[in-house]
């Protein structure tokens, strides 16, 4: 089972520390470390992780009151929220918005350890959507929709089942490890979601796999790629000579 945590924390020794912590628990895995409430905002919305540790003393541009609530609007489920402070002041704050403790700086491995004992994480669902942002805006698609990814430049063009296409303003490259298992790199251009793959042709002239009614290219580099989706669909397949 793997977990994800992030930092908000301008501190480098308190950073260090709790990433030292987590060294020999290989169940936790950072995704981000940023100092000011805007960006650990987009991180959360990007990596969704199940824990957040976040130093309440810094970064009074927005409240914790307000930096929860913009989470609410956009998250289906809250991470778990750990507290940091030089003192107590707003432990009452930190409660009312359902975090989960609230550790006095600087702080100490016994606490980290203390903390992470009583916590208890929700075993980890599939997730089934997947966040495109641009700006302030944030769009939200369903994986099992997408039929395939397609390069354009620095972009990314997303092809729907629906016959729709939707764009979005970062690489292929950025989506390659973040996409669930089923959906597979065949080419330097292309991403495509295997339980739409209707047919693959390994031909020498041309090799291409049909994603619904699309024939998608594949490369010689991604052939091993392509062999593993075969395999996969042969698996769950009645497999006849013609």
């Amino acid at each position: 089972m793997q977990y994800k945590y992030s930092i908000i924390e301008g501190k480098q020794s308190t950073i260090k520390k709790i990433e030292k912590y987590f060294e020999d628990i290989p169940e936790y895995k950072c995704v981000g470390v940023s100092n000011c409430k805007d960006q650990s905002l987009d991180t959360i919305l990007e990596h969704i992780p199940d824990l957040v540790f976040i130093n309440v003393d810094q970064d009074k541009s927005q409240s914790i009151d307000s930096f929860v609530n913009d989470l609410h609007k956009y998250c289906k489920e809250m991470p778990q929220f750990i507290a940091m402070s030089k003192n107590q002041d707003q432990a009452f704050t930190c409660l009312k918005n359902g975090f989960f403790d609230y550790l006095i700086t600087p702080i100490h491995t016994f606490d980290l350890r203390k903390a992470m004992s009583r916590l208890n994480l929700k075993p980890k669902v599939s997730l089934n959507t997947l966040c495109l942002k641009s700006n302030k805006e944030y769009r939200f698609i369903d994986l099992d929709e997408i039929l395939f990814l397609k390069a354009d430049s620095n972009n990314t063009d997303f092809r729907m089942n629906d016959g729709s296409s939707i764009g979005a303003y970062q690489t292929l490259k950025s989506f390659e490890d973040s996409l669930p298992k089923n959906f597979i790199r065949i080419h330097n251009s292309y991403i495509v979601n295997q339980d739409y793959v209707t047919r693959i042709n390994f031909g020498r002239t041309k090799s291409s796999i049909n994603v619904d009614s699309f024939a998608v290219p594949f490369s010689k580099s991604y052939k091993n790629n392509v062999v593993i989706i075969e395999q996969s669909l042969s698996k769950k397949s009645i497999v006849t000579l013609n």
